[in-house]
């Protein structure tokens, strides 16, 4: 097979994007050859098949150069592959997708968000193949949709039992905004700290990108110095994706009280590494069970405590297999081609 794969970033140490390096590298061991175009590039280590070809962000190039870029790189490779695979940005699909029609190049669209506009409308149009995680996660009806679960490495983010300790130590990740509701999760230490006769330790992994983020982290951290809980409380900032299995088995429990709709990667990460799972977003309600899914925030101070009461190795052993089973990058990987070609 020869592909080209068109996706916002290539660079395995970003914290968000990171993961895609795993990607690129699992589809090379199904091409003969894979021409990579992103709009910014990093650091990467590749097999030889592999070409990556930047639009430039890394080097500040203006948006009208990236597009003169873009229609420079889908033609003169134009040889160089036969299916085309759009990770998440529709804007390739709608900027190049009648030019791949023209080609007879047929067009593979992942795309994981509940927002529906009409640039996504116009990329399903012209795609063949839809691809996305769960039901939630695609909100727009379509006949070209395939619900093939999330991609994690789980050979990265291996099982690992837990040791018992004398620190609930608890972990999110993700990017920091309000919709992410890490300020419940303050409240929560606070909570929890009165209650149980152990340290407690609140991990927080990820960065503040826009201005509103931002004004939302300092909120968060002057909550943290008012209810005088500094040293329950750690801000990690970035954490490279390869580095991030360290800190979900050192944690016990991962905390997801995300308002986005769609099943959060990250979740899936915590999972496979045998950590607990405590999360309200919906759309992980069918992948877990009863005692993991929060439907009443208000309960998750006694959901925490209960669980610490059980028997919890073998939940933990049974969240990690589900990833395993169901969620594993390599059987992702065969998918996608098997639909694409």
């Amino acid at each position: 097979m020869k592909l080209l794969i068109l996706t916002q970033k290539v660079n395995k140490n970003d914290a968000i994007l990171g993961f895609f390096h795993r990607w690129i590298e699992e589809f090379s061991k199904h091409c003969y050859k894979l021409t990579v175009i992103c709009l910014e590039k990093g650091e990467y280590d590749l097999p030889d098949n592999v070409k990556v070809l930047s639009l430039g962000k890394e080097d500040g190039v203006s948006r009208l150069k990236y597009i003169f870029r873009l229609y420079k790189y889908i033609w003169q490779e134009r040889k160089n592959y036969d299916f085309v695979f759009v990770h998440m940005n529709v804007e390739y699909v709608v900027l190049c997708g009648i030019i791949w029609k023209l080609l007879r190049k047929k067009i593979g669209l992942w795309y994981m968000h509940k927002n529906v506009n009409w640039k996504l409308r116009f990329a399903e149009k012209l795609s063949n193949t839809i691809f996305t995680a769960t039901k939630e996660s695609f909100r727009l009806k379509s006949d070209k949709l395939k619900i093939l679960h999330h991609g994690i490495d789980s050979n990265l983010f291996s099982f690992k039992k837990k040791k018992d300790n004398q620190e609930l130590i608890l972990l999110s990740v993700s990017r920091i905004s309000e919709i992410k509701n890490i300020h419940l999760m303050i409240d929560l230490v606070l909570s929890l700290k009165k209650d149980l006769n152990k340290k407690v330790t609140l991990k927080i992994v990820g960065e503040a990108i826009t201005e509103k983020d931002k004004k939302y982290l300092q909120e968060l951290k002057n909550k943290v110095k008012e209810l005088n809980i500094k040293e329950n409380i750690k801000f990690l900032g970035v954490i490279p994706n390869y580095i991030l299995p360290e800190e979900y088995k050192t944690s016990d429990i991962f905390l997801n009280f995300s308002e986005t709709g769609s099943l959060d990667k990250a979740i899936l990460e915590a999972m496979s590494c045998g950590t607990l799972i405590l999360t309200s977003n919906d759309s992980s309600e069918e992948l877990l069970p009863k005692e993991l899914f929060i439907d009443d925030m208000d309960n998750i101070k006694d959901m925490i405590i209960d669980l610490l009461n059980k028997d919890i190795d073998k939940l933990r052993k049974d969240l990690s297999n589900i990833v395993k089973n169901r969620h594993s990058l390599d059987s992702l990987v065969i998918k996608i081609i098997d639909y694409i070609g």
